[in-house]
């Protein structure tokens, strides 16, 4: 069996998955308690998670944390069993999604209006081939802004961040172990058309990021890093935004960078712009 990969003495991860989009799934361990972090994109996902918790956990599993509404992070909730919190938009958006179907011809109509997207109905395919028996849950505690528990030994704060994308995103800290659960908050919009960040958004988001004191920071879809890695590529988002400005061409976008540089920017930092770009069209309706 697969092991959790350890942060702390207190903290550990399952690594994600990129082929079927499994994110990182975190446990926090306290004296009296433990705490997970998302559920895992699928039942099978969840119980794999359990199975390793089981060997590290010197605990009992007892809270689960569901940083944002996206499938991958909660459509393992009924199988972790355990008391789950989460935002209120988050609760709001899994309600919507119980009334859903989920089978093929239904996730393919949604991603034709719009609703769904391809990437996330091909994963969900691959991952979970049958959804027959898929049932979604809701939270059972549900917050506004923040929300602190104390599991023994070890505080852990929930704190709604926001972001582009996914309104309802919640970072997770370990205040001792100085652990700073992301969730997605830092990624782009992929719901409304061609991917996209808001500058302003970004702003925001960098501003509250900025107030943890975090040492290791844990991105779902990434590996851990250290302040100094992670708060280099999030300068890397901003000056990206500040270069694009309130370019609707990516050629205007790349002028400004080149007169603000006077150099080209790289492979990474023409995505980023493109980005923003983007977000500057669906601003102004274009």
């Amino acid at each position: 069996m697969d092991m959790l990969k350890k942060i702390t003495d207190r903290v550990y991860y399952k690594e994600q998955v990129n082929e079927t989009d499994r994110p990182a799934l975190g446990l926090i361990v306290g004296d009296i308690c433990s705490l997970v972090v998302d559920a895992g994109n699928s039942p099978a996902h969840a119980r794999d998670f359990l199975a390793e918790a089981a060997e590290t956990a010197t605990s009992p599993l007892k809270y689960l944390a569901l940083t944002h509404w996206h499938w991958d992070h909660s459509f393992g909730t009924e199988t972790m069993g355990l008391t789950t919190i989460s935002h209120e938009q988050t609760k709001e958006r899994l309600e919507h999604l119980k009334t859903l179907s989920w089978s093929d011809e239904a996730i393919d109509a949604r991603v034709e209006t719009g609703e769904e997207i391809a990437f996330c109905r091909d994963m969900m395919k691959k991952e979970m081939p049958d959804r027959s028996g898929l049932t979604i849950q809701s939270p059972d505690i549900t917050f506004s802004e923040r929300l602190e528990i104390d599991l023994g030994g070890v505080t852990v704060v929930l704190e709604h961040i926001g972001g582009d994308h996914a309104p309802d995103s919640v970072v997770v800290f370990v205040k001792e172990e100085k652990v700073l659960f992301l969730g997605d908050c830092t990624s782009v919009d992929l719901y409304s058309g061609d991917w996209s960040y808001d500058r302003d958004n970004v702003e925001s988001l960098l501003a509250r990021l900025s107030t943890f004191d975090a040492d290791v920071f844990l991105h779902s879809h990434h590996y851990p890093e250290s302040k100094e890695e992670t708060w280099t590529y999030l300068e890397l988002i901003r000056n990206a935004g500040e270069a694009t400005g309130d370019a609707k061409m990516v050629e205007e976008a790349v002028s400004r960078f080149k007169a603000m540089y006077e150099a080209a920017p790289d492979e990474e930092t023409f995505e980023l712009m493109g980005y923003f770009v983007s977000g500057n069209k669906k601003k102004e309706g274009i």
